[in-house]
């Protein structure tokens, strides 16, 4: 749940509120007890191993390059022409 904090409390109080965004906490910034905005903290990026993604894909059919992007041209458009 979000913390509710005035723009008073970003100004005065950062060091806390930054700590509480390093703890994966999020916060309302309000003026004047109206909210005006979302602090939130950044998501992290996961990495996974390539040998891991080699593993799961290991026992997977294999596929016809030509054939799948025949049948995404099939479906898709993928023209640059603007539409309208």
């Amino acid at each position: 749940m979000s913390e509710s904090i005035s723009q008073r409390e970003l100004r005065n109080d950062s060091g806390r509120i930054m700590r509480g965004l390093d703890q994966g906490r999020t916060f309302i910034i309000t003026r004047n007890s109206v909210p005006v905005g979302e602090l939130r903290p950044l998501r992290r990026q996961r990495l996974v191993d390539v040998r891991l993604v080699g593993e799961l894909f290991r026992g997977a059919p294999a596929v016809d390059g030509g054939r799948f992007r025949r049948d995404l041209d099939d479906v898709a458009d993928q023209g640059v022409e603007p539409r309208g």
